[in-house]
């Protein structure tokens, strides 16, 4: 197995640790899911620079790829959505497109193409991790007593989320039309 695949399964392995950090009621919860989130989000861009720079691009990185990217997002949703950040709205509207990708992923596979995620994916997942950070790092300085506890910050946290769902829409519209056009859905 190459660098880049190993850094994906890195990025994956993380996850489960990321979301025990921040869902666990410790004393700098937000700081330790920032630390562990950026780990794991440094390895989306490493990974894929590595695997151009050296010639290493696989299926195997082209498809699990986004699904370790999905991972890890999905879990700062889910841990969101139980601190009272996240509306489950903005999260349904994100898994329905990761799902639907993910299906087309599988449709072309078995027909022999392999769809990579596109600028609009790469956009919506830069999006989604930054603003993933922004969150936390707002919620780590509410803790420490820089931000009133009276601010916001769920507010804030739902319209950051709002931005990237409808970014998700956007690139899941743009893929299923783009995928429609390699590969046959009759089969």
């Amino acid at each position: 197995m190459n660098t880049p695949n190993k850094l994906t399964i890195f990025r994956m392995v993380m996850t489960p640790v990321f979301l025990a950090a921040i869902i666990m009621d410790i004393p700098h919860r937000y700081l330790w899911g920032i630390i562990t989130f950026s780990i794991a989000a440094i390895t989306d861009a490493l990974d894929g620079n590595i695997a151009r720079r050296k010639n290493q691009i696989t299926v195997f990185g082209k498809l699990t790829d986004p699904v370790a990217d999905k991972m890890l997002t999905t879990a700062a949703l889910l841990a969101f959505m139980q601190l009272g950040l996240c509306n489950i709205w903005i999260v349904l509207v994100i898994l329905t497109r990761e799902f639907a990708v993910t299906s087309i992923r599988l449709v072309a596979s078995a027909q022999g193409v392999v769809i990579p995620a596109n600028i609009w994916g790469k956009v919506k997942t830069i999006s989604q991790m930054a603003f993933t950070i922004l969150i936390m790092l707002l919620k780590e300085l509410e803790y420490i007593g820089l931000i009133p506890t009276t601010a916001p910050l769920a507010l804030v946290s739902n319209i950051l989320l709002g931005i990237t769902a409808i970014l998700t829409v956007v690139s899941g519209a743009i893929y299923i039309i783009e995928s429609s056009k390699i590969i046959d859905f009759s089969k």
